[in-house]
């Protein structure tokens, strides 16, 4: 059986010989890569690589005993640490552009009904992780280290080295950012016909326990974190789960036939 093809969801751009795909690609790449050397030099100069290193550390030093600092065992640590962080921030400011390029490459090989899927989840993804590492910084940490000094004995002083610091936090921003992820995951498993909604519904209770093991695994070992982890993913599931039926009937291919999005 034929089908007239359909004039709106035919591909929005021409093809293209694959010498200048790759020009195309590199032409992106470069513009991304200013973008974030743009966003470092305006970091650089204000506030600074310190500074922001000062502002990642607050949340700990705020619980730290009266007098206790920070330290460096090595030698080039109060060099190398803040300008770490400089480019790491300097990447998150310039994501924006640096997701817009890598959308401007892929966009013209995509049919209309895809791009009503990949561009809204390109955005929620990118807005879920930068709220994952908000929650993780302004409410997480505070609570973890309060909870952790309140069990230090108190003939310990506390003098944490800024490697391990800063190894800690972008860990623990990665964890949070992923985690934050769970409901774009579902909406995906459940659009491309892998995993039907009403099986996601049944694997709730399975995925509860998931979600405390890997909390488990990807947090320090206290009952704050792992809490603070697991619960919010418990929840974004569910969130997933509302979004994913919305999601189907609104991104159906022309011609698709209906999908059970729920029983």
């Amino acid at each position: 059986m034929s089908e007239t093809p359909n004039k709106e969801d035919e591909l929005a751009g021409t093809e293209q010989p694959f010498v200048q795909h790759l020009m195309e690609l590199r032409d992106r790449l470069v513009k991304a890569a200013l973008a974030v050397g743009v966003a470092a030099a305006l970091l650089f100069f204000f506030p600074g690589p310190g500074q922001l290193y000062d502002l990642l550390a607050a949340p700990l030093v705020a619980h730290l005993p009266k007098g206790a600092t920070l330290i460096a065992t090595s030698v080039i640590s109060p060099f190398m640490v803040p300008l770490k962080i400089l480019f790491v921030a300097a990447f998150l400011l310039a994501l924006p552009v640096v997701l817009w390029q890598a959308w401007g490459f892929i966009a013209p090989g995509l049919y209309v009904h895809e791009k009503r899927l990949v561009l809204p989840l390109v955005v929620s993804s990118t807005v879920l992780f930068f709220v994952g590492v908000a929650f993780c910084y302004f409410f997480v940490f505070g609570q973890v280290f309060s909870f952790i000094q309140s069990f230090a004995p108190k003939s310990i002083t506390a003098a944490p080295d800024i490697e391990a610091y800063l190894s800690f936090v972008l860990t623990m921003f990665i964890a949070f950012g992923l985690a934050f992820e769970v409901p774009i995951v579902v909406i995906m498993l459940a659009r491309l016909g892998l995993v039907s909604v009403q099986k996601l519904k049944d694997f709730r209770g399975y995925f509860i326990v998931l979600a405390f093991i890997i909390a488990a695994i990807v947090t320090p070992p206290d009952v704050v974190s792992q809490l603070a982890l697991a619960i919010p993913m418990c929840l974004l599931y569910e969130l997933g789960i509302w979004a994913a039926q919305l999601f189907i009937r609104h991104t159906k291919a022309p011609g698709d036939t209906e999908e059970a999005a729920s029983s």
